[in-house]
């Protein structure tokens, strides 16, 4: 009997060992109260994808904003400093398990997710921990962030100066472009003056990873005017610097959101709707300065000098300061680009 108990003293102590060895260490920790964590911080997350995050402290309580690699700009579930190290970022994620027979959920669970924040020096450092959706592990991806003060006043937009313009897109070929990912593939092509995107998947086949195309060219404040056509129920998106998109997608006749054609995605909302049916050519206006946005779709403003507060998701790099290219999102759907001009912004 006392060679069971031993045999199971040492598996007990062995997953011990085992569980505590999955949460990853954070050094040096500094002692840090709420007020060193407050405001925007744009994320660098390991494996290259960026995020950003804004702690807010309300009247009674704490709140914050999520951007993690892709998708939108997410309010959180719970914000708290725990101690005096460090302070936790709570998310959660809705599942469903079950469906009925009319696809209506029978059994819905909430998965908890949630970011160890540190401060460490000028930065904050941690980890996202996010658990299985089968409940058998948990991952972690570590992270660091970088303070992001406030954007500057609006510019006077009658009192830019502008460069000489250029022609992104020869209208014959790739020239000038490339892939973000050249592991990926490459749905573009260029014919009669018209860029194509066709990321076509065979039904029954692998699913094909097709790439992001991007301007060999990198730009700072400019004035970017194209032409697009969005067949119905496409999607796209034209990126500013690499790190701003300008959502495309086909949204005639929808009620007004921040996921809308010419929105910001997720952080700017257009103030009227001006799209036109899918299928027709549309113009697109856009201006980048001094971390804020102009948008003419269709000849219509439809936002007007707003300030950008971060990246949005897909960003390419998290230096809102930096230079950058112009990305078009191509793992989406079929879409059509022409008449690609970019005009420097002189400072």
């Amino acid at each position: 009997m006392k060679t069971i108990f031993t045999y199971f003293g040492i598996v007990l102590a062995s997953l011990l060992v085992i569980s505590c060895s999955v949460k990853p260490k954070v050094e040096p920790v500094q002692k840090t109260d709420i007020s060193e964590f407050l405001g925007q911080w744009t994320i660098d997350i390991n494996g290259g994808s960026v995020g950003w995050l804004e702690v807010r402290q309300e009247k009674d309580y704490l709140d914050a904003d999520l951007l993690w690699g892709g998708g939108s700009v997410n309010p959180m579930a719970h914000v708290y400093l725990s101690g005096d190290n460090f302070l936790v970022v709570t998310k959660i994620d809705k599942i469903v398990r079950t469906k009925d027979a009319n696809n209506e959920p029978l059994k819905t669970q909430f998965i908890t997710s949630w970011l160890e924040v540190y401060k460490k020096g000028d930065k904050i450092v941690g980890f996202i921990y996010n658990p299985h959706r089968d409940g058998k592990g948990i991952d972690s991806t570590s992270f660091i962030g970088t303070k992001l003060p406030a954007p500057p006043a609006a510019p006077d937009m009658t009192k830019l100066k502008f460069g000489t313009p250029i022609n992104l897109f020869n209208g014959k070929d790739l020239t000038g472009w490339r892939l973000i990912n050249e592991k990926q593939k490459n749905g573009f092509s260029a014919k009669d003056g018209v860029l194509s995107n066709d990321p076509v998947q065979v039904e029954g086949a692998t699913h094909v990873s097709y790439g992001n195309l991007r301007t060999d060219q990198e730009f700072e404040d400019f004035n970017l005017k194209l032409e697009v056509n969005v067949p119905e129920g496409s999607n796209s998106g034209v990126y500013l610097r690499g790190m701003y998109e300008v959502q495309v997608v086909d949204s005639y006749q929808k009620d007004l959101d921040p996921h809308n054609m010419g929105a910001i995605y997720s952080r700017i909302k257009p103030t009227v709707s001006a799209e036109k049916p899918a299928g027709t050519w549309q113009t697109m206006d856009m201006t980048l300065c001094d971390r804020h946005a102009t948008v003419i779709l269709n000849g219509v403003k439809i936002i007007d000098n707003q300030p950008i507060y971060g990246p949005t998701g897909g960003a390419m790099k998290s230096d809102v300061f930096s230079a950058g290219p112009i990305y078009l999102q191509g793992d989406h759907g079929k879409i059509y680009y022409r008449n690609l001009v970019l005009t420097p912004i002189i400072k």
